[in-house]
């Protein structure tokens, strides 16, 4: 306990530290919320890797290996080359360029400059903001429950312990304290997943082994798609890959990088990075073999590092963990707080704030947000990953194709832009909700398994699509400006 406790001090004093030096860089809204415009390449694309591969995918993966075997695999190889490669080529240049013409400093607030439409601006905001908040609850129950195995504390402790220096130092830092701890949770979570994936190979006999001793106990959980079936493999790789295309979070990133021409360098760290995306199912998989009896298969990867590393190492894996959720609670808590004071509450509500008030604001806001995030995670329902998945399935339907369509195509219609919103929001709550409604025929087997993303996702490009065709452009002057042509 001794080693614990130590490591996390020095760890987590550290963090401290970092907030209170960069509270005298945050003073004006915008630096609270993308630091100025001002971050570099390996801050940016390390940061990036933290907020992504968060306790979400260490905790949740490890649980989805633990349960479905080595064809989840193809999850972390989704995340690096869609979720992370792709988004940077395809998204990075044009975000950075388009949201600096216009000014944005968040995701609802470029939907109303590019587009004129202040409606697609509030129904962004607060949809992502209301499903941002269950997504940090699955974050604090992942960092939570490696406290509760690796360091036999109650729960509820290891809730208040990540969350009240998250919120200390996201309040007092704003978005540079949060890129820069995020680059340090970064290589510590890079750190704790290679020493783990090596001990836990060597424990089990390495990869030939793994695969004997997991087709003994099902040959399912060494075929793809296996146990899970294509429906359910498909639709989540899909979602924590290409949902994060429209994760405020992460896009945030492009916002704040000092130049478009540093994301070429940026593009090469971040896949290097990411590439540790593969390791939590891996492990999974292995505690499968090496723990086969859990109460929860979120417990899977906490059980197997107790089991497999010493105490500094089990140490060392407890800062990861935690490293990785707070770097993604800490991003999601700037997003939501200046979604609600910048686009809800001065420009859709038009309540003018002078720049002082408005940073104040920012930092309590993002402090209420906090606390109810932690209120929820106290008493959290399901498994880590699912929450997740339904979290980002419709933050996802909200602002995939009106960013996509806004960055790429002119004609892109503002009507069009909120009706995809909300049609796609609409239909992935009503696919998830489907099977829980009595009232409604059970869905067909080969469709019971795809998830709400696929569904909100897609009914969402047909309507922006069509109603594109179908409207008007946007105002000359919006098109303009974001193309840097006024």
């Amino acid at each position: 306990m001794m080693v614990y406790v130590v490591v996390l001090v020095v760890y987590l004093g550290a963090l401290a530290a970092i907030g209170v030096m960069m509270s005298g860089r945050s003073k004006s809204a915008g630096d609270f919320a993308i630091g100025g415009r001002s971050v570099g390449p390996w801050v940016t694309a390390l940061s990036f890797v933290a907020a992504y591969y968060s306790s979400v995918v260490i905790i949740g993966g490890g649980a989805f290996g633990w349960r479905f075997g080595l064809a989840t695999l193809w999850i972390g190889a989704g995340n690096v080359l869609v979720g992370t490669t792709l988004a940077w080529i395809v998204l990075g240049r044009r975000v950075r360029r388009f949201t600096g013409n216009l000014d944005a400093m968040t995701m609802p607030g470029f939907f109303a400059a590019r587009y004129g439409s202040p409606q697609a601006r509030i129904f962004s905001a607060a949809a992502t903001g209301l499903f941002l908040i269950i997504y940090n609850v699955s974050v604090l129950k992942g960092m939570a429950n490696s406290f509760e195995v690796l360091m036999d504390l109650p729960y509820w402790a290891g809730v208040v312990i990540s969350g009240v220096v998250i919120l200390f130092y996201t309040a007092v830092g704003g978005y540079l304290a949060v890129v820069w701890t995020s680059m340090i949770q970064a290589i510590v979570m890079i750190a704790a997943l290679t020493l783990l994936t090596f001990m836990s190979l060597q424990k089990v006999g390495g990869m030939t082994a793994l695969v004997d001793k997991l087709h003994a106990v099902d040959p399912g959980l060494v075929h793809t798609p296996g146990v899970w079936g294509w429906a359910g493999l498909v639709s989540f790789t899909l979602i924590v890959s290409l949902g994060t295309w429209g994760m405020p979070q992460l896009i945030v990133r492009f916002y704040s990088i000092k130049s478009d021409k540093m994301l070429r360098l940026g593009t090469v760290i971040v896949t290097l990075g990411a590439s540790i995306a593969l390791l939590p199912y891996l492990t999974g998989s292995v505690a499968r073999v090496l723990v086969p009896q859990l109460d929860s298969a979120d417990q899977a990867i906490p059980a197997l590092t107790a089991l497999v590393l010493n105490d500094w190492g089990g140490a060392l894996f407890l800062a990861g963990v935690v490293a990785a959720g707070m770097s993604t609670f800490a991003g999601v808590l700037i997003i939501i707080a200046s979604s609600l004071v910048h686009d809800v509450w001065i420009s859709g509500l038009g309540r003018k704030l002078d720049p002082a008030s408005e940073l104040r604001a920012n930092r309590i806001t993002s402090l209420a947000v906090g606390v109810v995030s932690l209120l929820i995670a106290l008493k959290p329902p399901a498994l880590v990953l699912v929450l997740t998945a339904f979290s980002w399935a419709v933050i996802a339907s909200t602002n995939l194709w009106p960013l996509l369509f806004g960055i790429y195509w002119k004609r892109t219609s503002p009507a069009a832009t909120l009706a995809s919103m909300i049609a796609g929001v609409g239909a992935a709550l009503v696919w998830q909700a489907w099977p829980k409604i009595g009232l409604l025929p059970p869905l067909p087997d080969g469709l019971a398994g795809i998830h709400g993303f696929v569904v909100g996702t897609a009914v969402g490009l047909v309507v922006i699509v069509a109603g594109t065709m179908l409207g008007r452009p946007a105002p000359r002057e919006n098109i303009e400006r974001a193309w840097g042509e006024r």
